[in-house]
């Protein structure tokens, strides 16, 4: 059985006007080490990590807590820069954030309190994309619609339950058209029905848009519902164990044998083994 939710990806190569033809990854992280300073150390999160995304992929790093995963998707953010190797987006080495990479956070706070939902939507469309206020609030309405929360358009983010916050902050990266969502654990406090809820309202959008998704969990079964594909890290300092093609949650069977595959990968033999080589 086909997965629905399988990406059709189409592989990009740079090209002068900065748009991608086939041939290339749209991202491409290539032996990337990355390091950061606590108070008395300096920690390797990440040790020659390389993968690479194309457009329309759902594209999951999956890992224990510590493992490098959230740094991997700050530094395609741009907000770090690797030790060694490099990351590219259409070909040009990714140096500082930029709009056409949005993240979407864990924290519900990420929202401006100030701030109604139409305006929390349509500020970065003014002020990083220099849209008017007629062409930002034509397409914030857009989105905010997209994520069912055209009821709410003037509500102020106290009065919104975690669910929908996440939801807002969603549509304030997807009205940006972002080359790449950036997604780190944004459904981890949220309750099991609630997260459920908003998996699938995600495949929905991305759909209905065929946007490019980074996404960072510690969740094996998330991973396989959100993702087509999977990239498995090792615990700290994170490595790439593997990566995988997801499959269609409807095959139970199948769905099992890969969550069973990826816990070998993360803490069975299977770990110790490729540990060992």
């Amino acid at each position: 059985m086909a997965n629905p939710y399988a990406a059709e990806t189409v592989n990009p190569e740079p090209s002068p006007d900065g748009k991608v033809k086939p041939g290339a990854p749209l991202v491409q992280v290539d032996g990337v080490t990355l390091e950061y300073k606590t108070t008395n150390h300096r920690v390797t999160a990440t040790y020659r990590v390389s993968f690479d995304v194309h457009r329309a992929d759902r594209f999951v790093l999956l890992g224990p807590s510590g493992c490098g995963k959230s740094t991997l998707l700050k530094a395609v953010g741009g907000y770090m820069s690797p030790i060694e190797g490099k990351i590219t987006l259409k070909g040009k080495t990714i140096t500082r954030p930029g709009p056409d990479r949005m993240m979407v956070f864990q924290e519900f706070d990420q929202l401006l309190p100030w701030k109604t939902v139409l305006q929390n939507v349509m500020f970065p469309l003014r002020v990083a994309k220099g849209l008017s206020k007629s062409d930002a609030l034509a397409k914030a309405e857009a989105y905010i619609n997209k994520v069912k929360l055209t009821k709410f358009i003037h509500s102020y983010p106290h009065t919104l339950s975690g669910g929908m916050k996440q939801r807002v902050a969603i549509a304030r990266g997807m009205a940006m058209e972002p080359d790449v969502l950036l997604m780190d654990e944004p459904f981890a406090a949220l309750d099991a029905l609630t997260r459920r809820k908003m998996q699938e309202e995600l495949l929905q959008l991305w759909e209905d848009t065929r946007f490019t998704l980074m996404f960072v969990t510690h969740s094996i079964d998330e991973a396989i519902i959100v993702g087509n594909r999977i990239l498995v890290l090792s615990p700290h300092p994170g490595q790439v164990r593997a990566e995988l093609n997801s499959v269609p949650v409807s095959d139970a069977v199948a769905a099992k044998n890969l969550a069973d595959r990826i816990s070998g990968l993360l803490f069975g033999e299977e770990s110790r083994r490729i540990s060992r080589g």
